[in-house]
């Protein structure tokens, strides 16, 4: 295990740097749409009905549309606005010695064989604040492991394990049960109209999975992962993974005044969202729903929730004395980030490109396809789906999208020979998730890549692919077996949901 490890790991550091990277996928996804429009395909594209067919990109028109909206697709790429504006928050925070000292706090309370698992635990529960886990937890579990003494990137394998490899496994319904059971539902009604999926039609899976995904991520992180890095030097920024000091009398009261600033802070939010006629509402009245205000302001909130109990602590600790305390905070956020921003710019004009080709939907067509003419066995059959939406994650990142191609194909299909659409979607849910964390492709993946170097300057690509397949081939073995033994025992996968159609 640790000669292959460290072979995908000198495989991986030869790949250019992300940025170039991204270019060079460009320049592929340009190449490949010319050679392969002509061509007339016979899979059924079910968001129009048609033949699928692939668009050059190296058309005047095309390579027009790029030029001019470069700075648009770049602008809106989504990870960029997210990430940025949270960090000016979390920045101050960790500017003025709030984050250290909840740190600390935590540490206190938290026993340091279950520290593993306990973060684990807080990056899946991130999963309710959708892209929270990127930008908080990920970097915390660094500078948690540095302070009890492990080492830091081992933190990050861990939280990025649970935030984006266990993204299905979640003990409360996030804003991703409704938006794929929106999809399930569409699907299953094409063969019977009258057919209705549940928003929770996983939840007891999901639920359930939480534990499996701690457990395995516990295990792979003290036993492959934390092992294998005992020989990288940590020679990184030295605040982020210095060991840390008792808090003085000052700081305990700082510490104090910030988490009452952050409780009335989140009572507040409450408050306004509690009403059935809150504007933090859907128009449905859903809160988890992906058009909720209050989903789509999860950025806003974390840079208002970080930056006033970081300021407050640093007023009452003594570490702001005026307001240029709180820019310096801002701006040290902001230096970090430029490599990420260079290798967002590359990867919004990769995907961009992607998604107009329609390279993405004709790989996840094809595959759905040829699983279809295997005609397996149920068991196999929902393996197979398993394997298939984990090798097109490997290239389409957005579970949403996936799941519009895959669902229209495998739900009516899987309804013919008796599969319900609640296990078909459970399948899909599996192999989405557990190869997250090996693609670069993946849009955070990028600013995982920059976390790490904040600790190990040499890490690269290669580094952290080698580091996340041990989580990635093991959840994917063990999930599998999971919902295969979930299945076999008649558990229900959620509320009104079945195994079987007639």
């Amino acid at each position: 295990m640790d000669r292959l490890l460290a072979g995908v790991e000198r495989l991986g550091n030869r790949l250019p740097d992300p940025a170039m990277l991204f270019l060079v996928a460009l320049l592929a996804t340009w190449a490949l749409s010319a050679l392969l429009a002509p061509i007339a395909f016979t899979a059924i594209d079910p968001r129009t009905g048609s033949p699928i067919s692939i668009t050059s990109q190296l058309t005047g028109k095309a390579l027009t549309d790029f030029l001019s909206g470069m700075v648009r697709t770049f602008v809106g790429f989504p990870p960029l606005g997210v990430v940025l504006v949270a960090l000016l928050g979390v920045g101050v925070a960790e500017h003025t010695g709030f984050v250290r000292a909840a740190l600390r706090a935590l540490l206190a309370v938290t026993p340091a064989t279950l520290l593993t698992p306990v973060l684990l635990l807080v990056a899946i529960l991130s999963h309710l604040a959708v892209d929270a886990g990127y930008v908080l937890v990920i970097p915390l579990g660094a500078v948690l492991f540095a302070a009890a003494g492990r080492h830091p990137l081992a933190g990050i394998a861990a939280a990025f394990a649970g935030v984006s490899g266990g993204f299905s496994a979640n003990p409360l319904p996030s804003s991703l049960d409704p938006m794929l059971q929106g999809f399930t539902q569409a699907a299953a009604q094409i063969v019977d109209p009258a057919r209705e999926v549940s928003p929770l039609c996983n939840w007891y899976f999901t639920a359930a999975s939480t534990l499996l995904v701690v457990t395995l991520g516990w295990w792979v992180t003290d036993r492959i992962v934390e092992p294998r890095l005992a020989g990288r030097p940590v020679d990184g920024d030295e605040a982020a993974t210095a060991a840390m000091a008792p808090p003085t009398a000052r700081e305990r009261r700082g510490l104090a005044a910030a988490l009452a600033a952050l409780a009335l802070g989140l009572l507040a939010l409450w408050l306004c969202a509690a009403p059935e006629t809150s504007p933090l509402r859907a128009p449905g009245g859903s809160l988890v729903e992906a058009k909720a205000p209050l989903m789509q302001s999860i950025a806003q909130l974390i840079f208002v929730l970080a930056l006033v109990p970081g300021v407050v602590y640093g007023v009452v600790a003594g570490t702001v004395r005026s307001h240029r305390d709180v820019i310096t905070g801002m701006t040290g956020a902001m230096s970090g980030m430029g490599p990420y921003i260079v290798m967002a710019f590359f990867a919004a004009l990769f995907l961009d490109a992607f998604t107009r080709s329609n390279l993405g939907a004709l790989i996840a067509l094809e595959g759905a396809l040829a699983l279809r003419a295997l005609a397996l066995p149920s068991a196999v059959t929902i393996v197979g789906l398993i394997m298939v939406t984990a090798g097109v994650n490997l290239l389409v990142g957005s579970a949403s999208a996936k799941w519009g191609l895959l669902g229209p194909i495998f739900v009516p299909m899987l309804m013919q020979v008796g599969i319900s659409p609640e296990l078909t979607q459970a399948a899909y849910r599996v192999g989405d998730s557990t190869t997250n964390i090996v693609t670069p492709l993946m849009p955070y993946f990028p600013l995982v890549v920059v976390y790490c170097t904040r600790h190990c300057r040499d890490t690269r690509i290669g580094t952290l692919v080698a580091m996340m397949l041990p989580y990635s081939v093991t959840f994917l073995i063990g999930w599998t077996l999971f919902l295969l033994a979930f299945w076999g025992a008649g558990i229900p996968l959620g509320p009104g949901s079945t195994y079987t159609v007639p």
